[in-house]
């Protein structure tokens, strides 16, 4: 009996002492907070901004609108593989790099193939179901004039408790017309990790 009492005293203090370790709080999305020194939102955010920085900054959108009486160059953002060591969720990766385009208000953004088919389905539903003078034509969507794809690779060196993560992300710009690349850039990330 006595045996009895002390397990079940002993797990509940256990269980206290687990519950009472355990901290969760709301932090600002913008805040870095590096746990694991693994690729994070933080170093996806970073790459994302300075890589749109550096092709907004490149000749081929000034030479793309003295070509075409200062139209802005449309551009999609397509597949950017994912080649590096971790599991890496390249979707939230093209979706900073869409925003900051969008935020730049220097080009003009379309969908990505998946979001476009969804679009056309809605379409095809509204010419069935949407009354005449609302539902959307066919045939008026806006073609890319450019497409941005590329990759992120990494490499680990690590000796006893100390590791050092290398990141590069490479991204190129290629005219969908004549399929030129008109734009190379690269972004690198070193980090260094003491356990």
């Amino acid at each position: 009996m006595k045996t009895k009492l002390l397990t079940s005293a002993l797990f509940i203090a256990l269980l206290f002492s687990a519950c009472a370790s355990h901290k969760v709080e709301r932090v600002s999305p913008d805040e870095a907070i590096d746990l694991s020194g693994r690729w994070n939102d933080t170093d996806s955010k970073m790459v994302a901004e300075a890589m749109v920085e550096q092709v907004l900054s490149g000749a081929w959108i000034t030479n793309y609108m003295q070509n075409n009486n200062g139209k802005k160059p449309v551009v999609i953002v397509g597949l950017v593989y994912n080649k590096s060591h971790e599991h890496i969720n390249a979707n939230t990766f093209i979706k900073d790099i869409e925003r900051t385009f969008i935020n730049s208000g220097k080009v003009r953004l379309v969908q990505a193939a998946d979001k476009r088919e969804e679009l056309r389905k809605e379409r095809a539903a509204q010419q069935e179901f949407a009354s005449l003078e609302t539902a959307k034509q066919w045939g008026k969507e806006l073609g890319a004039d450019f497409m941005l794809n590329g990759d992120i690779n990494s490499i680990v060196d690590t000796y006893k408790k100390e590791r050092v993560n290398y990141y590069q992300t490479n991204l190129e710009l290629s005219n969908l017309e004549t399929n030129e690349i008109v734009w190379i850039g690269d972004k690198k990330i070193k980090k260094y990790i003491n356990k």
